[in-house]
């Protein structure tokens, strides 16, 4: 399974995952500036795997010695919905807050092993989302997912994926289909070339053929990540999510969400409280880099939308699986 991010002496190393799948190429960030830019420009991407970069960018502020709140508010700019970005620099700034009185190799040393702990603390997590889930899979059926929410997207095993690749290694014979996920086209470079390398059977469909094969009875369940879930259960994941939820829910198919307690918002009551980043139009009238589109079209590209719990059959996190009603639920598996 490859290797998302990492620290080294030489800094912070993460695959960019704009290269995918054509290329396989390791970019070396040196400063919690180039984190930043990682993150903003998606060579990183996924909620969990932002969380691990967004830490390990403040541990690199911290070797440079640079004022941590201008290292976190930098990081925290990058991208707004996803909450496991703020989450990681919460953690972060209460643990420097912890350690007055170190000499500044003893702090760096402190800090670095934190990022570090935040990166081997997603792998363990994301295998136990992925064992809580693979028993809701149904055997000698087809996956839907959306998107990529596999290692690519985590530190490592992933969070749907985690749950797909679960239910692959406990012996149930499943394939998948990755719908590609425009305009970026997360599922069709990113989950695909993830899962061929596991050797589980995948076949790319384009998101509007969603609906057909949701009705032909071929679909077993939908499994699906989150960068954002509010206390009410509803869920901002990937454009595109909220029309797959309510495909499934008019076909009678499951439709699971899988994130860590660290996606749980609850701050929030519900999904109309969480930001929706817009990103740059050229990803809509661009297709690496050939145009397809008029010029000076108007464009929309929300990057996420919401989906009302109303659409959730269940959430599965390290913890265990919550069901409705998630006001109660989501509180239960904080405790």
């Amino acid at each position: 399974m490859v290797e998302t991010i990492q620290w080294t002496e030489a800094g912070v190393v993460m695959i960019d995952q704009t290269r995918l799948p054509r290329e396989q190429v390791f970019v070396t960030c040196r400063s919690y500036q180039e984190v930043a830019e990682a993150i903003r420009s998606m060579v990183i991407r996924g909620a969990p795997a932002i969380g691990v970069a967004a830490a390990m960018g403040v541990a690199l502020g911290v070797q440079e010695g640079v004022d941590l709140e201008t290292v976190c508010a930098t990081l925290a700019e990058t991208r707004p919905t996803a909450v496991n970005l703020f989450w990681a620099i919460d953690r972060m700034r209460r643990l420097r807050a912890s350690l007055n009185g170190l000499t500044h190799s003893e702090l760096v040393d402190r800090i670095i092993a934190e990022a570090q702990r935040i990166r081997e603390e997603d792998i363990g997590i994301c295998r136990a989302i992925g064992k809580n889930g693979a028993p809701l899979v149904p055997d000698h059926k087809t996956v839907l997912t959306h998107c990529n929410a596999g290692a690519l997207a985590t530190a490592g095993y992933g969070t749907a994926l985690g749950v797909i690749r679960a239910a692959a290694e406990s012996g149930k014979h499943i394939d998948v289909f990755a719908d590609e996920t425009r305009p970026f086209l997360q599922g069709s470079r990113l989950t695909a070339w993830e899962l061929q390398q596991d050797g589980i059977p995948t076949t790319i469909i384009t998101d509007n053929m969603a609906g057909h094969f949701l009705r032909s009875g071929r679909i077993g369940c939908v499994v699906v990540g989150a960068d954002r879930i509010a206390a009410n259960g509803d869920v901002a994941n990937k454009i595109g999510t909220y029309s797959v939820a309510v495909l499934a829910k008019e076909n009678g198919v499951p439709f699971y969400v899988a994130a860590p307690v660290s996606t749980f918002d609850l701050s929030l009551p519900s999904g109309d409280a969480i930001p929706i980043e817009q990103r740059s139009a050229a990803e809509v009238t661009h297709v690496f880099g050939v145009p397809i589109a008029p010029e000076n079209i108007a464009v929309a590209n929300p990057a996420f939308d919401v989906t009302p719990a109303r659409y959730v059959s269940a959430i599965i996190c390290e913890r265990g699986v919550a069901g409705p009603p998630y006001e109660e639920s989501l509180k239960n598996m904080l405790r």
